[in-house]
């Protein structure tokens, strides 16, 4: 028996975003198959709240074993997974609830590939929740229009007008990881992660591409998510550093900024193509201590809902406003727009090509005082 990777709830759900209906006839196969039956599982947990059930798809058909299915929408089954791309049929059997005395622990979700005379099926099984240890996917998704949402990226930066730069290299490297989620508390579940990353901007025009500035980031954040609504809240240091090279050939006046902030951030999804977001913050410990503490960002995400080249690229746009009590509540600006990659054989992680615009306060820790307005190109990878 052949196995497949380990899809967990979140694995799934990011399954669910791969596999969005786009243009173009899905080939049927095993690997086809294999998609859709993450997709479905994700689309059983997050959007139909059905746990405890077993898919299984082979060729297009999918079969759907439901526990209490009394307790469930036969119809609604159906019309939800028939709206995905590469479906072919649904099949829906009512499975006998197990009584719980004699019911087995669930073991975790293991997708197999199953071999039938004529060819091998996907089974997938949606477990029954409870407390996952280092578990794959996010429950707050990534702020992808944000400048400094730890992920790994390099971006071109062309500064317009800008007394000190005009040609720019940006580089991020950081991720946020779930170490422990807890599922059904409060109807929906709670995760508790780790977020890093170091953020540095080098100057292109200069003989050596000077290092500028670097700043690093490290916090704990706290994630809720309960079907389309999602939260999060975290404590996080960031400490900023100007490069040798840059000091040495220009006298500026260095600041020692460092501090800890506590903020809180809510999301909604109104469709797989439609996010906004919004929230608040404050810095607790400052330097310098006269730095104002308040701040709100807000912003919104659209992902076309039609793709390109069978599914393998999806447009995409992001908005993000922010607003600093320290420069007078004045906006700063960050607009993405470009393609995700999405559905490649050879490479299961969300890459993004971005044409970017940035008019505001600069988000390079030391420059926080400036008013900058760049163009720039960029490559942004997440590894869920």
């Amino acid at each position: 028996m052949r196995r497949v990777r380990r899809m967990d709830s979140q694995a799934l759900l990011g399954l669910a975003a791969v596999l969005l209906i786009g243009g173009g006839s899905a080939i049927a196969g095993p690997t086809e198959d294999a998609y859709v039956a993450g997709y479905a599982t994700a689309v059983l947990e997050r959007q139909l709240e059905i746990t405890a059930s077993r898919v299984t798809v082979k060729d297009g058909i999918v079969t759907v074993e439901v526990r209490d299915l009394a307790g469930s929408n036969r119809e609604k089954i159906a019309a939800a997974l028939s709206k995905i791309a590469g479906v072919v049929q649904v099949e829906i059997i009512a499975v006998p609830a197990t009584p719980a005395a004699e019911a087995p622990p669930t073991p975790p979700a293991q997708p197999t590939i199953a071999p039938t005379p004529s060819g091998p099926a996907v089974e997938v099984e949606v477990p029954r929740r409870g407390i996952e240890f280092l578990p794959k996917g996010y429950l707050f998704a990534p702020l992808i229009a944000d400048p400094r949402w730890p992920h790994f990226s390099i971006t071109y930066q062309r500064f317009l007008d800008d007394r000190q730069l005009g040609n720019a290299v940006a580089v991020s490297l950081g991720e946020t990881f779930s170490v422990l989620r807890v599922n059904d508390v409060v109807g929906g579940a709670w995760e508790l992660g780790l977020q890093a990353g170091v953020f540095s901007i080098f100057d292109l025009d200069a003989a050596s591409i000077d290092l500028i500035n670097t700043d690093f980031m490290v916090g704990i954040p706290v994630t809720y998510r309960l079907r389309d609504f999602s939260a999060m809240a975290r404590v996080f240091h960031q400490s900023s550093h100007l490069g040798d090279e840059f000091l040495l050939r220009n006298r500026v006046d260095r600041i020692n900024l460092s501090y800890e902030t506590v903020d809180v951030r809510l999301s909604y999804e109104f469709s797989d193509s439609l996010r906004i977001y919004g929230g608040g913050g404050y810095s607790f410990r400052r330097e310098p201590r006269e730095l104002a503490p308040w701040s709100a960002q807000s912003g919104v995400e659209i992902r076309s809902p039609w793709t390109l080249l069978a599914g393998r690229l999806r447009p995409l746009a992001a908005l993000d406003l922010q607003h600093h009590e320290e420069n007078d509540w004045e906006t700063d600006l960050s607009l993405r727009a470009g393609i995700q990659f999405e559905k490649l054989p050879f490479f299961e992680r969300k890459l993004q090509f971005m044409i970017e615009y940035f008019n505001g306060h600069s988000p390079n820790g030391q420059f926080y005082r400036d008013r900058i307005e760049y163009l720039g190109v960029g490559i942004h990878l997440y590894l869920f």
